[in-house]
């Protein structure tokens, strides 16, 4: 005779065994000497979670130093503009969710991409000639950061890999592992105010590549792509028919000097999501407003991709309403005069903090074109006593409470970033201190020599 065990949790003044009767097929089955499973408790985390590794929290993290007590921390490692204060974003923009909030309209739940009227008003500040936009090609999400997530796992599946610069923005690789996604990545070339070097990037191609993505301008580089480099990277992509993920979230934040080509204006055959937002050009990254733009003029994406766009989507039900609301109008009205002045003051701390960092003997600031960052090389050799990046980032902490972010956060060591968004005063305080630090350290060929040997 088959027997049942039926067992409640919990440790209450109920028996561990509860002794009913129960029927199968008929017969009446006594249950007092069953055998069966013992409920236990096992929750355990899941895959993907265990898959999910962030480096830069991870280097971050482990950098166990406490600044110098005896000066105020300098950070310029969050690439967030609206840290210090000296970049507040536009009234206009500010009064625009104002009213949108008053109205009380946009209280409700809005269709998962996003509202028709916000969709349309995207697509009309987007569009162009060499890249036509309609409402139906604009997918709202929440952050440039979730425009990201939606467009790799629309585009990828487990097992396949995508390619990504190296240096680059660390969410890339988060995002991709958490999925089971390979990734491959691809150089950038410093001495080449960090082109792409595209003989490499076409060497990782194979079968299971899902897209290609390309930053510009760069986080954490501050480099502009010319509208040249950008053709060879959509021939490489041509030849190889691997689509383009497009991370423009500093689209137009380039300095007077240079301009910024939208990758899809000079595809005629690539198929490209271009993800974007409101964050860095607009100074307000807390207010989580990104979007896709779908550019696909052969339709090789066809309905397969703006319908797993759309299913994907319907996961948290769209970016927050009120910001949406006020989309047309922050997109539309607001003065040319704000963006003017933000790019004036980010190229004049560019310019302040990269004449400074060059005149320290064992770093090479490489010059930005745009977005909010320079990287600096540091020349390793002249300074013995650091294993690498992150040590020599965490004694400039500890002696002059100035945090860089190492490039090794970057899969790019030997280098660190620095973020340009502070105020002036601040820059120049922090290349000070770092010019100190580094004439305490500096070992010129023969001095490092020596303490070579003496290890």
């Amino acid at each position: 005779m088959d027997s049942y065990l039926i067992q409640l949790n919990g440790c209450g003044d109920h028996p561990p065994v509860l002794d009913v009767p129960l029927k199968t097929n008929g017969n009446t089955i006594p249950l007092g000497k069953a055998k069966g499973r013992k409920p236990r408790w096992a929750v355990r985390a899941s895959e993907m979670s265990k898959k999910t590794f962030n480096p830069v929290r991870a280097i971050v993290d482990s950098m166990k130093v406490e600044p110098n007590p005896k000066k105020a921390v300098i950070s310029l490692s969050l690439g967030d503009p609206t840290v210090f204060g000296n970049l507040p974003t536009n009234d206009e923009v500010t009064r625009a969710v104002k009213e949108v909030l008053d109205s009380g309209r946009y209280n409700g739940y809005a269709p998962s991409v996003g509202y028709q009227s916000c969709r349309e008003a995207v697509a009309a500040y987007y569009n162009c000639p060499e890249a036509p936009l309609e409402a139906q090609d604009v997918i709202l999400t929440s952050g440039c950061s979730q425009a990201i997530e939606l467009a790799l796992a629309v585009l990828a599946n487990p097992g396949q890999n995508i390619l990504v610069p190296r240096p680059g923005f660390s969410l890339y690789k988060t995002l991709a592992l958490s999925m089971g996604i390979e990734v491959k990545l691809y150089n950038l070339l410093p001495e080449k105010a960090w082109e792409i070097d595209l003989k490499h990037l076409e060497s990782l191609v194979d079968e299971k590549t899902a897209c290609l993505i390309v930053n510009n301008p760069s986080n954490p580089c501050g480099s502009v792509f010319s509208k040249s480099h950008l053709q060879k990277i959509l021939a490489v992509a041509s030849r190889q028919c691997v689509p383009i993920l497009a991370d423009e979230i500093y689209g137009d934040m380039v300095f007077a000097d240079c301009k910024y080509e939208p990758i899809a204006t000079l595809s005629t055959n690539v198929p490209i999501l271009s993800c974007g937002g409101l964050a860095k050009r607009w100074l307000v990254p807390g207010w989580r407003m990104g979007w896709i733009l779908i550019h696909d003029r052969r339709d090789i994406f066809g309905n397969e991709i703006r319908d797993g766009l759309l299913r994907l989507s319907q996961r948290i039900l769209g970016p927050c309403t009120i910001v949406q609301g006020a989309l047309e109008r922050i997109l539309h009205r607001t003065p040319p005069e704000f963006y003017h002045n933000t790019l004036s003051i980010l190229k004049s701390n560019a310019d302040l903090c990269y004449a400074a960092l060059s005149a320290i003997p064992g770093l090479q600031p490489v010059r930005p074109a745009g977005a909010m960052y320079l990287m600096v090389e540091i020349e390793m050799e002249h300074f013995p006593e650091f294993e690498n990046d992150v040590e020599f980032t965490e004694r400039l902490i500890s002696e002059q409470s100035v945090f860089c972010l190492p490039a090794t956060c970057f899969e790019y060591p030997n280098f660190f970033r620095v973020v340009i968004t502070v105020p002036e005063e601040m820059i120049l305080e922090a290349c000070s201190r770092i010019q100190e630090f580094c004439e305490m350290h500096y070992q010129g060929a023969e001095g490092a020599q020596d303490l070579e040997c003496d290890k």
